[in-house]
């Protein structure tokens, strides 16, 4: 497990460099899926108004 200390003030964070990256990953996933359905509907509404 990586983990990185971060120190702000009188606050210690400590963060799991394994789960961003899943997580990243995984966010990256989505979009891309999204990506693909919001390219169809423009070219959807611009057949139905007969460009």
């Amino acid at each position: 497990m990586r983990s990185k200390l971060i120190i702000e003030g009188n606050a210690v964070y400590e963060i799991d460099e394994d789960c961003m990256l899943r997580k990243s990953r995984k966010n990256a996933l989505e979009k891309g899926r999204e990506g693909k359905r919001s390219r169809k509907e423009p070219l959807e509404e611009q057949a139905e108004e007969g460009r």
